[in-house]
C-alpha cells in the first residue's frame, strides 16, 4: 500500500520503532511516502544510524503531549494512526493511551505487516527455524527477477534493505510469518494477519513454552494456518520440507497436499552433494520440469555458512520456481545473497589475516534455544578445526524449567558436545508475571543453567562479569591455535560484548 502522492500524506507514528522489525518497517514506510514518526525507551546502532539516515524523525521516552506540537514547536503532530510494537510497548503505553482518548487508530506490528506490506498474492514463510534466511532470500531472488514485491522480514539481510512496499502495485508479497504472539495484549500468532495464499512452511519442532505450554498447542496453531491455504492450485500453494517430521505431522492432520523438497529422493525439489566450507556451501538441486516433461538439476553456491542453509535455499528455490521465476535468475541471485545478520555471520574472519592476525574467527549466531544451538556448533566444528568456544544466552523460551531436558541434546550427548568450552554471561532481566509465586515457573538464570549442562559437558562456566568473561573466552580461543572460533549464540545484543572481543583481538595482535 503505497502512500498517494495526490493527498496529504498519512502521518504513521511507531511506539517502540527502535526494534530491528518495527525500524525496518518505519524507514520502508517513509521510502513509500508516509510521514513516519516515533518514540522509544532508547536508541541505539544500528536501528538509530539507519533512521536518521532515513530521515524519520523519533525521540527518546513516551510523550503524548508532542502530538498536540508541530515540528517546528519540537513536537511530531497528531498521527492518522499508531502502530505500537517493540520491547515493553503495551495498550497501557502512555502514547497508546493518547489514541484511544483521542479515536486514533491502534495497531500492533502484525497488524500493520498485514495491512501495509501484505498482497493479493502473500507468500509467507513459517517454521520453527529457517524462516527469517529463507523468507529475506525469497524476496531477494523476486526483487533479481523484477517482480518488485513488497516484502518484511525480522532480520536484517547483508544484501538488501530487510522490508520494502512494492513502487508498481506488484500483486505479490514475501513475509517471515513467526509463530510468537502478535503483541502484548494479542496472544494470536503473528502470522495469522498476513493471509498466506503462498506457504513455504520449513519445519515444526515445539518451541517459545512460555506461550505455547504444550507440545500440541503449538502444533494445533500452524494447523490451523495451513487449513487457511487456498486449495486450488491456481490460487496457492503449500512448499514443506519433507524431512521434518513435524511438517509431516500437520500436513497429516489436516490432510492436505504439497509440493515437497528435502534431501529424500522422493521430495519433488531433491537436495544432494552438499560440500562444506569456509567460503560457504554448494550443492545440487533435482526436480522436475513439467513443461519440458524431464527431470533437471542445477548446481547451487551460496557464500552462507552451514550445512542447514541448503535446506533454506532449497525451499526458496521450490517456491520461486513454483511461482514460474526461470532457476537460471534463481542460481544467480542465490550466489549473490550474503545471508542474515546474526545467521552465522562471520563479525571477524580468522582466514583475513589483516583483520584477524590471530586468525580466530568471531561468530554472531540467532541460536537461542538448545536445539538451535547444537545444530549451528554441528555446522561450525564442521569447517574450523581450532578450539570452538561458545558463549550463550537462551531466550525466554530456552529459560522455561519445562524445557531444561532439550540442553540433553538429541543424543544425550549435551547440546554442546560440539563446543569445547561453553560460557554462560549474566543473562538479560526478563519481566516475570508477578503472579508466578512457584519457582518452577520462574525462568531460569545463568548459574542454574550452567550446572546443569555441566552434566553433559566438563567445560562450562557462568562468568558474572562481561569484562572477564571476553577475557576467558580469547584465552580459551588463543590456547586452541589457528582456526579457533568464538561464537555467541542467543538472541540478545549480548550488551556489546562481540565488538569488544573484535576489539581486543586486534588490540592484542597489535
Amino acid at each position: 500500500m503505497k502512500q498517494d502522492s495526490t493527498q496529504k500524506p498519512q502521518h504513521i507514528h511507531i511506539t517502540g520503532i527502535c526494534g530491528v522489525g518495527t525500524g525496518a518497517l518505519a524507514i520502508a514506510l517513509h521510502k513509500a511516502g508516509f510521514k513516519v514518526t516515533g518514540s522509544d525507551k532508547g536508541f541505539y546502532p544500528p536501528v538509530s544510524t539507519n533512521l536518521t539516515d532515513a530521515g524519520v524523525i523519533y525521540y527518546a521516552g513516551w510523550h503524548p503531549e508532542k502530538f498536540d506540537q508541530t515540528i517546528e514547536m519540537g513536537g511530531v503532530g497528531e498521527p492518522d494512526s499508531i502502530i505500537v510494537g517493540g520491547s515493553g510497548t503495551s495498550l497501557s503505553n502512555p502514547e497508546a493511551l493518547y489514541a484511544k482518548e483521542h479515536n486514533i487508530p491502534v495497531m500492533s506490528f502484525a497488524q500493520a505487516i498485514g495491512k501495509y506490506i501484505v498482497q493479493k498474492k502473500s507468500i509467507v514463510t513459517v517454521g520453527t527455524w529457517g524462516k527469517t534466511t529463507s523468507s529475506s532470500l525469497l524476496s531477494f531472488i523476486l526483487l533479481r527477477a523484477g517482480m518488485d514485491p513488497s516484502y518484511f522480514t525480522g532480520g536484517l539481510s547483508l544484501s538488501h534493505p530487510t522490508g520494502a512496499l512494492t513502487t508498481t502495485n506488484s500483486p505479490w508479497s514475501v513475509v517471515e510469518g513467526d509463530e510468537y504472539q502478535a503483541a502484548i495484549w494479542d496472544r494470536q500468532a503473528k502470522f495469522n494477519y498476513y493471509s498466506p495464499t503462498h506457504l513455504l512452511l520449513t519445519s515444526v519442532s515445539w518451541d517459545h513454552a512460555d506461550l505455547y505450554p504444550t507440545e500440541d498447542d503449538y502444533f494445533h496453531t500452524f494447523e490451523k494456518l495451513i487449513k487457511q491455504i487456498p486449495e486450488n492450485a491456481e490460487a496457492g500453494v503449500i512448499i514443506a520440507c519433507t524431512d521434518n517430521e513435524g511438517v509431516q505431522k500437520v500436513l497429516a492432520s489436516t490432510q492436505r497436499k504439497a509440493i515437497t523438497y528435502g534431501q529424500s529422493t522422493n521430495a519433488d525439489y531433491y537436495f544432494h552433494s552438499i560440500t562444506h566450507t569456509k567460503a560457504g556451501i554448494a550443492f545440487d538441486i533435482a526436480y522436475a520440469d513439467i513443461a519440458a516433461n524431464s527431470k533437471k538439476t542445477v548446481h547451487i553456491t551460496s557464500p552462507m555458512l552451514g550445512r542447514f542453509n541448503a535446506e533454506n535455499i532449497a525451499g526458496a528455490f521450490a517456491m520461486a520456481h513454483h511461482i514460474g521465476i526461470p532457476s537460471q535468475t534463481i542460481v544467480e541471485a542465490i550466489a549473490e545473497f550474503q545471508g542474515i545478520r546474526r545467521r552465522l555471520e562471520r563479525r571477524l574472519d580468522g582466514t583475513d589475516r589483516t583483520a584477524s592476525p590471530s586468525g580466530i574467527t568471531v561468530l554472531d549466531v540467532h541460536a537461542p534455544t538448545a536445539e538451535k544451538a547444537s545444530s549451528v556448533l554441528e555446522s561450525i566444528r564442521e569447517v574450523y578445526e581450532g578450539a570452538l568456544i561458545a558463549v550463550y544466552e537462551p531466550n525466554i523460551g530456552g529459560r522455561q524449567k519445562s524445557s531444561i531436558a532439550t540442553y540433553d541434546g538429541a543424543d544425550n550427548t549435551g547440546a554442546f558436545a560440539q563446543a569445547d568450552t561453553v560460557f554462560l554471561p549474566h543473562f538479560t532481566k526478563l519481566k516475570v508475571d508477578s503472579t508466578k509465586t512457584n519457582t518452577n515457573e520462574l525462568p531460569l538464570e545463568a548459574p542454574e543453567l550452567a550446572a546443569y549442562i555441566s552434566k553433559k559437558h566438563a567445560h562450562v562456566t557462568y562468568i558474572e562479569n562481561d569484562e572477564t568473561l571476553i577475557a576467558q573466552a580469547i584465552l580459551a580461543a588463543k590456547k586452541g591455535g589457528e582456526n579457533s572460533v568464538i561464537a555467541f549464540l542467543g538472541s540478545h545484543g549480548f550488551r556489546g560484548m562481540i565488538e569488544a572481543t573484535i576489539t581486543s583481538l586486534r588490540q592484542q595482535s597489535q
